[in-house]
């Protein structure tokens, strides 16, 4: 999103006035100017006595998408947050059930997650008919019922470890200190909600398929094979784990971390089976160019592979290449899907996988220094309700962003679909 300018034109008693106004969403050295007088240089609204002063506006970026945009808004400790989902074709189904479950899997609470309580129940506003969109925005309403914004009154004057609260303040000169504001993963939950609509609209038209799970928290990791593992597995497990043995020692480690007064971050892996072969664009719109932004736009997200990821960086290209072969049926398919189901960011009809790493939930119950407003150092122990570790809640996150992207380049292949003959 670009940023609001604005300005005040006229001048102090006694000044001329220079009577030209600057048209917004411009950098300053680039931006139209019109009027009866135009400066040759754009004055700095810092020097004093210069008259027009030119006002700042910083805004948030709340939107992601290009044929198919989401806009989120609301706060964690607020009454309530959503999101509009614009660029849904007319006639979509939708139901507000797989919506409820889809959020019900990223939604708080248990002993290996924070104890807040909340029903995460979705109201659509507007967009639906009879179960099906019209083609207009879709607004979706989610009510906070369990915000506790008075826990936070003492930190609004403390910078915690680990959190945006220092560089909210930095950015924007004022910030929301109930649990965060825009920055908190309760934001997340509308990212869900839409991607519950992309998910719908990816299978009925496509017949596509996506599954998330926890890959690896700390050092310990599980043997998942994306183009087999289910969400029926996944789901069996507490931390969303489908390798059993895996997934026991995954709940030793968080365990040992939420009663250390610790935390700790992993990897989540996630795959869409039944991609077709076309999708995205050089040398912007790749895909991997796209999943990057949408997951790393994930709070505590920290890192990004697509396919082997960091280890192809040691390989030969001998070693690394996914070799074609005839499929029988007069195209083609991969004997190995190394490249995660892209060749130059454009998916090649293989299954589409990634992983997504999550750095250690920054509120933990040990003593950390940090400084309060007025630059006093001070020690900070963290309370109140938060996940020892973000991962297993993190998988409908990640599923959600990738259903995102992929609803959106469906959209752009239509708009703009190869040439024939």
């Amino acid at each position: 999103m670009i940023s609001c300018l604005a300005m005040r034109v006229g001048a102090p008693e006694g000044a001329q006035a220079l009577g030209w106004t600057i048209s917004s969403g411009y950098p300053l050295n680039t931006m139209p100017i019109s009027g009866t007088a135009r400066p040759s240089t754009i004055p700095d609204p810092r020097d004093a006595g210069i008259w027009p002063r030119i006002h700042y506006i910083p805004c948030m970026s709340n939107s992601f998408g290009e044929y198919l945009r989401i806009t989120t808004w609301g706060e964690s400790h607020g009454p309530g947050i959503g999101v509009v989902i614009d660029g849904l074709p007319a006639g979509i189904s939708v139901s507000v059930e797989t919506i409820a479950r889809d959020l019900a899997r990223r939604r708080p609470g248990g002993a290996l997650a924070s104890a807040r309580k909340e029903p995460d129940a979705p109201q659509i506003q507007s967009g639906l008919h009879d179960g099906k969109t019209l083609g207009s925005p879709l607004a979706i309403w989610i009510e906070s019922v369990d915000a506790r914004p008075a826990d936070y009154d003492q930190l609004s004057e403390l910078y915690r470890p680990g959190h945006a609260d220092f560089t909210t303040e930095a950015r924007y000169g004022f910030r929301d200190a109930r649990g965060g504001g825009r920055a908190s993963a309760r934001e997340t939950a509308a990212r869900v909600a839409a991607g519950s609509v992309a998910r719908a609209m990816l299978s009925s038209e496509y017949g596509i398929e996506i599954v998330g799970w926890v890959d690896a928290i700390g050092t310990a990791r599980a043997e998942v094979n994306p183009a087999l593992v289910q969400s029926e597995e996944v789901e069996a497990s507490v931390v969303r784990c489908p390798v059993t043995e895996a997934s026991e020692a995954f709940i030793e480690k968080i365990e040992a971390a939420r009663d250390g007064g610790d935390s700790l971050g992993g990897w989540v892996g996630v795959v869409a089976r039944g991609v077709p072969a076309g999708w995205g664009d050089p040398v912007f719109g790749k895909v991997k160019a796209l999943l990057g932004s949408a997951f790393l736009s994930i709070p505590a997200a920290m890192a990004m592979e697509m396919g082997d990821g960091i280890a192809a960086t040691s390989r030969t290209g001998s070693q690394n290449n996914d070799q074609m072969v005839p499929d029988g049926k007069g195209g083609m398919r991969q004997e190995t899907n190394r490249s995660g189901g892209l060749q130059g960011g454009i998916t090649s009809g293989a299954p589409l996988w990634a992983r997504v790493g999550f750095k250690p939930t920054s509120t933990i119950a040990t003593s950390q220094q940090t400084i309060d407003s007025s630059g006093k150092a001070v020690a900070f122990e963290g309370s109140g309700r938060h996940d020892p570790c973000v991962v297993p809640r993190a998988v409908p996150i990640v599923e959600a962003m990738m259903a995102l992207v992929l609803a959106d380049r469906m959209l752009a292949w239509r708009a703009t679909p190869p040439a024939s003959e």
